[in-house]
């Protein structure tokens, strides 16, 4: 028996390794929103917690953990590849080459902590969000979806803050830094919440599927293939 590909579940998944990967090259820009210092990232990285939880919400902890550790593998190969354009010769006729490798060169520092915080955050989301959903049996998925969000947040931020910029930005900014990176991040992610109750509740009915994670033995996030 052949197995149907969901395209709801392919273009979530799609969007989900879209902003990681974007969200890794303009990361390193710290951008100003009135009194506000954040980092770029803030303009799309809060996507792909909503796309998180719509994942953990509709088909379970276990497809939010495969795409969690496919966009991690198509992020990784992203770096590659940049890293690979930055290596290789440039032609006498491209002048711009400091600036190439000034956006896509992001110091290995930067990148690991990246990659780390990721994984940490975004792993956290969805179990908060597959737990909640059983003890709430599926009802309030606001709530859920709010406190997901502010516990990977947070945790994603903690983790990246304090393994990229630990020794580099004075401790006190970077604490206010981490927490307005959180908090605004949330807040985005409430702002939003309208349009996500909405897309849930319709991939729902087209799907015709709503996952509890009931006979979940493990919440380990290594076993990829417990799908």
């Amino acid at each position: 028996m052949k197995r149907q590909v969901s395209v709801a579940f392919m273009v979530a998944g799609l969007l989900f390794t879209v902003c990681l990967i974007t969200a890794n090259i303009i990361e390193q820009k710290l951008i100003q929103l009135g009194p506000i210092e954040a980092t770029a990232g803030l303009l799309i990285f809060p996507i792909s917690y909503i796309v998180n939880d719509l994942i953990a919400e509709v088909w379970g902890y276990r497809k939010a953990r495969l795409i969690i550790w496919y966009g991690f593998f198509m992020n990784f190969l992203a770096v590659a590849i940049f890293r690979l354009s930055i290596w290789v010769p440039g032609s006498e006729n491209f002048t711009h080459g400091e600036a190439f490798d000034l956006v896509l060169g992001n110091t290995l520092r930067i990148t690991l902590a990246s990659f780390a915080a990721f994984l940490v955050g975004s792993f956290l989301n969805a179990y908060v969000m597959s737990k909640m959903k059983i003890m709430q049996k599926g009802r309030n998925f606001s709530l859920r979806a709010v406190v997901s969000t502010l516990a990977g947040e947070g945790a994603d931020s903690l983790v990246f803050f304090f393994l990229a910029f630990y020794g580099v930005i004075p401790n006190n900014d970077l604490f206010i830094l981490l927490l307005t990176q959180t908090a605004m991040k949330t807040g985005y992610e409430i702002m939003v919440l309208p349009l996500t109750n909405y897309i849930v509740k319709k991939v729902k009915q087209r799907e015709e599927t709503d996952v509890y994670d009931d006979d979940i033995d493990s919440y380990n996030p290594l076993k990829i293939k417990d799908i």
